[in-house]
Parts: structure tokens; C-alpha cells; sequence
């Protein structure tokens, strides 16, 4: 990025703002119960196998690719509403926004939610380390996006989902799919890759 963009992107105040709800989540994914890394006992930063424990419980692992997703998306989105609003705000009303659903996704209700109705069977919520690392790729997709504009973001967003439906048989367009309206032919398919 250069340097004017960094500037638009990444202003002191908007920062303190992303900082604390940074804090406000970890206090409250604490708060629900979340254990603070992998209860399985692997310190590994990363886990690429969706269908074991390790899964949503370490830094990083394929879903980490869907928050990447949700920047972009927030991205547009919050720049068709926010028109006006500065691009850092932008940023800390992203950040607001999956914040805020790393606390909800982590509650009881879509928890179970997601154990019925998706794949993820053996899901049991994420670790707080693996949902702070989510907000900051949902950051990182924010700023992809704005760096890419419109287009070839769009082109990033196809190819992300595209990759993540070969490799793991499941992708945010899927996942949004099956919490809202499951398709039991889809839980089959993606369970075939099990």
C-alpha cells in the first residue's frame, strides 16, 4: 500500500477504537466460556484439517479465508451505506460488525446451530485466540478491498470461494447457505469429503 492509502486506512484514534473492541471481544469470548487456544494440546499456530478438534481452535485454518471474505464484503457493503463516512471509520465499523459476530457465533445458539445444520458437526466454538485472529482477517480483507477496488476484489472474493469449495466442500457463500436455509443435498456433498 502507499503511503497516502496507508494514511486514509490507518489513523491513531480509529486504531484506539479497533484496539478496544479487539479487548471487548477477547473479555467477552472469555466471558462465554471460549478457552484461550486449542484444549487438545497442539500449540501449532495453524490447523488445516476441518475435521478434527484442532479445528477453529488454533491462529489460523481454512475458515480463516471466509473472514478474509467478510472485509471484503463489509467493505462493499458498508461503503454503499457509509458513503460519506472516512475510510478508517469504515474500518472500525467492520471490525465492529465481526466482532461482534465472533461473540455471536461463539454462543450456545449457533453453536448448536451450526452442529445441526452444517457440516461441522463435531463443532464446539472457536478458541479466543482463533476468533481474534478471524477480526484481524476480516481487517485484512477490508484493506485488501480497499486496495483492489471493486472489481478485482470481486475477482479475489471468486477465486477464494472457488479454492475453499475444492478444498474443504465449504466457503462463506455455503456456510451463509446452510445457518439460513440448509439444503440436506449440500450437507451430503460436503460430507463426502470427510
Amino acid at each position: 500500500m502507499s503511503d497516502e492509502t496507508f494514511d486514509k486506512l490507518f489513523q491513531p484514534k480509529p486504531l484506539i477504537v479497533c484496539g478496544v473492541l479487539f479487548i471487548a471481544s477477547a473479555i467477552l469470548l472469555y466471558l462465554q466460556g471460549r478457552v484461550w487456544w486449542c484444549e487438545a494440546g497442539d500449540y501449532s499456530p495453524w490447523s488445516w484439517d476441518i475435521w478434527t478438534t484442532h479445528n477453529s481452535q488454533h491462529i489460523l485454518d481454512p475458515y480463516a479465508f471466509t473472514h478474509v471474505l467478510h472485509g471484503v464484503l463489509e467493505f462493499w457493503l458498508i461503503g454503499l451505506v457509509f458513503r460519506k463516512m472516512p475510510m478508517a471509520w469504515r474500518l472500525v465499523l467492520a471490525v465492529a460488525i465481526e466482532s461482534i459476530w465472533e461473540v455471536a457465533e461463539n454462543s450456545a445458539f449457533i453453536i448448536e446451530r451450526y452442529r445441526t445444520v452444517t457440516l461441522s458437526l463435531d463443532y464446539f466454538g472457536d478458541s479466543i485466540i482463533n476468533s481474534l485472529a478471524d477480526i484481524i482477517c476480516c481487517a485484512v480483507g477490508f484493506a485488501i478491498a480497499y486496495k483492489l477496488k471493486f472489481w478485482r476484489s470481486l475477482v479475489l472474493f471468486l477465486a477464494t470461494e472457488l479454492i475453499l469449495i475444492f478444498w474443504i466442500r465449504d466457503s462463506l457463500i455455503i456456510n451463509i447457505i446452510m445457518l439460513i436455509y440448509p439444503i440436506e443435498a449440500l450437507k451430503v456433498w460436503q460430507m463426502g469429503g470427510r
